[in-house]
């Protein structure tokens, strides 16, 4: 098993910056990558961004060039940085591990997630 921690959310005007962090813990040599989706109230879960182990990463066209996903492995933790936050990023940002980049082999872990509100 992989647990997962959040932190870093918050409330945070239009235009404003958040840095949520997630910290893992356990089987940590299973896992292939690790990345952060968000899902809005009456809306599906839908993904942000990814990093694999090797560093390759992977963006919601929605977030491109406002959102940047890193990891420090010797602290087994993923950050995303978020800038120029939107009223529509408003959403629980909940933080993923998965052991495969194989769907059908794939065993995903999720933390309980972090509110992140954009607002005036």
């Amino acid at each position: 098993q992989v647990q997962l921690v959040e932190s870093g959310g918050g409330l945070v005007q239009p235009g404003g910056s958040l840095r949520l962090s997630c910290a893992a813990s356990g089987r940590i040599f299973s896992i292939y990558g690790m990345g952060w989706y968000r899902q809005a109230p009456g809306k599906q879960r839908e993904l942000v961004a990814t990093i694999t182990n090797s560093g390759l990463r992977d963006y919601a066209d929605s977030v491109k060039g406002r959102f940047t996903i890193s990891s420090d492995y010797a602290k087994n933790t993923v950050f995303l940085e978020m800038s120029s936050l939107k009223v529509e990023d408003t959403a629980v940002y909940l933080c993923n591990a998965y052991s495969s980049p194989v769907a059908t082999i794939r065993t995903d872990y999720w933390g309980q997630g972090t509110q992140v509100t954009v607002s005036s």
